[in-house]
This record gives structure tokens, sequence and C-alpha cells, in this order.
């Protein structure tokens, strides 16, 4: 057996681990016993150093091989070097097929929870339990997840099973985070795929029951090959001897292995014979593929194309099977019309026949034969010349007919218009309020004869003039009244108007004293100021004079008094002027305020009363339709 090596000739070594899985993946040390397995080893993956600081490790010892390079026995330290996910974990497609993945496994094997592709895109921890659970128990029927401190425990178990990638506590808090989901929803299909290996075992295991007579299997389930555990021991011997190869041992356990199997070898010539052709066939391929690399491109134009004619060629077969369809129907009927043709050429032979032997077998001659003809001929002049004028008459009555319902039409109509303003006007029924007990419904029958509707004339015209007069009267009276609001009106408005400028000239005197009071305060203020100061200048030469000699200090003295006395008296009438305008302007707002009020309810009253005759007015505004109803009625009168 020669150990893998990433470049020729180097001197870098993997682990026994490392080798014992490549080994276990070829086809000539498999044995059956391997795929019995109910756990899976972790996979090595560390990384080769350099041949200057590598040294072997072994369990018995150190040892430096010849060539100075360092070996790692399989039960040695293994490198914590992390491994970088290959796989496309922040791609949105791949992450929804493992979504995919998992939903139809877990649908497939009778999930106890609803579960749907929605779900899965962001589930909850508890979710997360359940799933992973159920799966587990695929490989472990009896294991249940620990109330506690499950975030230990779902990493351990994912560890053991040999998964490579490493899974973190805090990942197992935040399972649904987008940042989270996909390396946990990546772990379970990795973990479903080793369910899916061990169920593909279990089932291929019995096959190969007839010939394991050579192994064992020790109380705790774990698989012994015998072969394989010599020629393991024998290889690291050599190997921790400081042998780097064993084509000798291989040879043996491989010619063991094949009687073992009872493997032919001509088969695995012909076998390796079809490897070659196959490994050749893709060259090849691959060649072709670079001389032409739009050949695909040109056979999918190609297929299009002739897809296009093969539709083209459908089309018109079909075409070709309707106009076939088409004629066939025509043939049909073309026979149909000679046999019926062929029909009446035989019953016409048969009364030619009928009819020659009547004229064979007649006892007229050719000039009674003549008289008849010509008696006939008379006969059916005059029946045309009688049909002619029969047509003639039921001509003229039909237009006569015609005409009387055009008459007949004409006056329903307008007696239907009659009646409908008759309504309108309140004139129909007799109880209605403006017929005053007269009928002026007219009933038509043409039946009674022309003058059917003479005797209306004398019945609805002489109160419907009453009427019309009483109703001319009323209106003039409304347009006299009219008239005399319309002035009532105008008066009111040039009333309006002209308290509007006196309050308009009252609100600018109100403003005037307003500023007028405003300006007298300002100077009361200016006058205020002006004693301050010179109460202030006094107090300061008050203070001078004491600070300094106290000559002239009654003049001072008296001088204050003067001053004190002229202040309190110019403050006096200061206030008492300020009270008298403040008075005055009091009394003239409250004044104008009354005034401003009254006419402002004045006016009011005046709108009210307006508003009132107004509407009142435009209510019994019915000239214009009044006049068009006497109108139609005068009309209507004369005419009838």
């Amino acid at each position: 057996m020669r150990r893998s090596s990433s470049i020729a000739g180097s001197s870098s070594r993997q682990s026994m681990m490392a080798l014992r899985v490549q080994d276990n993946n070829k086809m000539g040390l498999q044995t059956p016993q391997m795929k019995d397995r109910s756990t899976f080893g972790k996979l090595s993956m560390s990384k080769p150093t350099s041949g200057a600081s590598e040294r072997k490790v072994s369990c018995f010892g150190n040892r430096v091989s010849g060539a100075g390079v360092s070996r790692s026995s399989q039960y040695g330290v293994f490198g914590t070097e992390k491994i970088k996910d290959p796989r496309p974990l922040h791609d949105k497609a791949f992450i929804q097929q493992c979504i995919k993945k998992l939903c139809e496994f877990l649908v497939e094997n009778a999930y106890a929870y609803s579960v749907s592709m929605k779900s899965l895109q962001s589930p909850s921890v508890k979710d997360f339990l359940k799933i992973f659970t159920f799966i587990y128990k695929f490989l472990c029927p009896s294991y249940e997840l620990p109330d506690s401190k499950f975030e230990e425990e779902i990493p351990k178990v994912f560890k053991n099973l040999g998964y490579p990638f490493p899974l973190s506590k805090s990942s197992m808090y935040t399972v649904g985070a987008p940042h989270t989901w996909p390396q946990i929803v990546a772990a379970l299909v990795w973990l479903i795929d080793c369910v899916k290996l061990y169920n593909a075992i279990r089932e291929n295991a019995p096959s190969f029951d007839d010939r394991q007579s050579w192994g064992g299997e020790t109380d705790d389930g774990i698989v012994h090959n015998k072969l394989f555990m010599d020629y393991c021991v024998k290889c690291y011997d050599l190997f921790m001897k400081g042998r780097d190869t064993f084509e000798e041992l291989n040879a043996e356990v491989q010619s063991k292995l094949k009687d073992l199997f009872n493997i032919d070898q001509s088969q695995m010539e012909s076998l390796a014979a079809e490897n070659k052709r196959l490994q050749e066939e893709i060259a090849r391929l691959e060649k072709e593929k670079e001389s032409e690399p739009d050949r695909r491109v040109t056979l999918r134009n190609v297929k299009s194309s002739l897809q296009a004619d093969v539709q083209k060629y459908q089309a018109y077969l079909a075409s070709l099977e309707s106009h076939i369809g088409i004629l066939d129907q025509k043939l049909e009927s073309l026979n149909d019309e000679v046999e019926t043709a062929e029909t009446e050429v035989e019953a016409m032979k048969q009364e030619n026949a009928r009819l020659q032997h009547i004229l064979d077998n007649q006892k007229y001659s050719a000039v009674d034969i003549e008289r008849i003809n010509h008696e006939r001929n008379e006969l059916q002049q005059t029946i045309n010349k009688l049909t002619k004028e029969l047509e003639a008459e039921e001509h003229q009555l039909w237009n006569e007919e015609l005409k009387y319902a055009r008459h007949k039409e004409a006056i329903e109509m307008q007696l239907a218009e009659y009646h409908k303003m008759a309504r309108k006007l309140k004139l129909i029924p007799v109880s209605a309020e403006n017929s005053k007990g007269h009928d002026f419904e007219i009933q038509f029958n043409p039946e009674a004869g022309p003058n059917c509707l003479v005797k209306y004339r004398v019945q609805i015209k002489a109160p419907l003039m009453e009427i019309i007069n009483e109703t001319e009267e009323e209106i003039s009276k409304a347009t006299e009244r009219k008239m005399t609001l319309e002035d009532t009106l105008e008066q009111v408005n040039i009333m309006l108007e002209d308290k509007k400028r006196s309050v308009k000239m009252l609100t600018e005197e109100a403003e005037k004293l307003d500023d007028l009071y405003q300006e007298k305060l300002k100077e009361i203020e200016e006058e205020e100021q002006k004693c301050a100061n010179e109460w202030e200048s006094l107090k300061k030469h008050k203070q001078l004079l004491e600070s300094g000699v106290y000559e002239g200090l009654s003049e001072a003295t008296n001088e204050l008094h003067d001053v004190q006395r002229q202040y309190q008296v110019v403050l006096q009438t200061t206030t008492e002027e300020k009270r008298k305008i403040g008075a005055n302007l009091n009394r003239l707002i409250e004044t104008v305020a009354t005034h401003i009020a009254s006419i402002v309810k004045y006016i009011d009253e005046q709108n009210a009363k307006i508003y009132r005759d107004y509407e009142e007015l435009m209510s019994e505004d019915l000239l214009s339709d009044l006049t068009s109803i006497l109108d139609s009625y005068k009309k209507k009168a004369e005419s009838v």
C-alpha cells in the first residue's frame, strides 16, 4: 500500500486515519463489514506541512525517519485548523434547495407536525429541536433530547457523527435568523444524507451474510475485520521502521480479497478496458467541444428550425385533411343530387307514358280541344282582370286603414298629452284641487262616429275659460305684488348702503379717538418719565448737598418742597385728565357699540323679512309656466 501525496516527491505525509478513509473508498479494499457500521468516523482534514518541520509521533514514542519527515500514527494528535465550508451558503437558490430536501424528507417519513416550505424559511428553536430529534432518531431510535443545555448537546452530536464544520452554541439560540439558518439547514441536510446512507447500508447488508464467516463481532456491536486489521498492523510496523512503500503487502491482501470474494480477473480486465474506452471517449468529446464551442448553439438552431418545419408540415397535413373532408362532403352531396335527378327522370318518363296513353284513348276531337282552350283563355283573362281589381281595392282599403290608424294615434297622443297636462294642473279627476267640480277628462270612442268629441266642447270650454280668467287675474295680482316687493327690496338695499356708510364713518371716528387716546397716553407717560428724571436729579443733588457742605440747606429744602408740590399738582392734573379722557372714550365706545348693534339688528330683521317675502314670491312665481299653459289651453280650446 502506497500513501497518496498532494505533490509527487514531497515528504509530507497524512495520518493513518485519513489513509483509512481513503482506502475504504477503493473497490479493491472494501469489505462487507465496512458497509454494516452503525456509526460514522470523523474525516481527517489535516493540512500537509513542510518536510523541514515534520516529525513522526507515535503512542509508543517519537521517531524521526531517515528522510527527516514526520509521521503521525492513527492514535496521534490531529491539527486544530478550521476548515472553510465550500458550500454556497450565501446563495439563496442553494438554501431553497436544501429547505426543499428537508421538507420532502419530513413529509415522506410521516413527520408528526405540519411543515411546509414557508414555515421552514425561518423556524423557531422549538421547531428546530423537534426536527433534529425526528431525524436523529433514524440513527439512534432511543435518543431523547435533554431538557436543558441542548445548545451543547446538538453540536456535540454533529461532531461525533463526523460533521466537518463546527456549529457554535450561540447559533442554537438564533436558529431562524438569516445569518444562522443557512448553516443549520445545511447541517440538517447532511444529517439526512447520513440517514439515507445508513438506511441503504442496512438494506444491502443481508446480501453479504453468506460471506462473513471469516469476520467477527464484539458485544458492543463494532465489527472487526481480522484480515484488514492484520494488514493494518503489518503496514504500521513497516511504517514505524521507516518503510514508505508496501507493495508486497498490497499484493498479498489483494490476492486474499480476490480469493475471498471470488473476483474474476477477466471481468476486471474487461471493466478496465471499458473504463479506458470511456476515458478516451470523454477526451474526444472534450476536444470536439474545444474545437467547436458553438456546436450546441448550432444544433439548437437546427433543432428549432426542424421543429418549425415539423409544425408547418403538421399544419399543412391538417389543412389537407380538412380539404379532403370538404371534398368528401361535396362528393356525397353530388351523389345525392344525381340519385334525386335519376329518380325525377324516371318519374317524368312514367308521367309521359301515362299522358301518352290518355292521349291515345281520349274521345274528343282536335276542334273540341281548341274550343275548350279558347274558352279557358277567356276565363283566365276574366280571372286576371278581376284579380287586379281586387288587389287595387285591397290596396286602397289598406291605405285608408293606415290613414285612419295614423289619425287615431295622433288623437290619442293629443288626448294623452292633454290628460297629462290636466293632471299636472290638478284638473283631473273631478275631485282634484283646481277642477271645482267639473269633469275635464275626455273619453275617446272612435266607434261613436265623427261627432264623439263635440259634446266635450260645451262641457270643457266654459269652465276652462273661467279658470283661465281667474288664473290671469291671479297672475296680474302676483305681478303687481312682485313689483311692489322689488321696489321695497331696492329701498331696503339703499337704506342698508346708507347704514353701512354710517357704520364705516363711526368706525373711522372710533379709530381716530383710539389714536388720540394712545397719543394722550404717550404724552402722559413722557411727562411722568420727565418728572421721574427730575426727581432723580433732585435726589442726586440732595445727596451731593448732604455729602458736601451744609450751606444753603434751607434754600435747597424749600426748593425741594416747591418741586414736590409742583410734582403733586402736575401728577393730580395728569391723573384727572387721564380719567376724564378714559371716561369720555368709554362713553363714546359704548355709544358706538350700541348704535352698531341696533343697526345690525335692524339690518338682520330687514334681511329676514325680505328673505321671507322673496321666498313667498318665488314659491308663487308661476308666470312662465302659467303663460305657456294658458297659450296651450287657448290653442286647444280653439281647435276643439
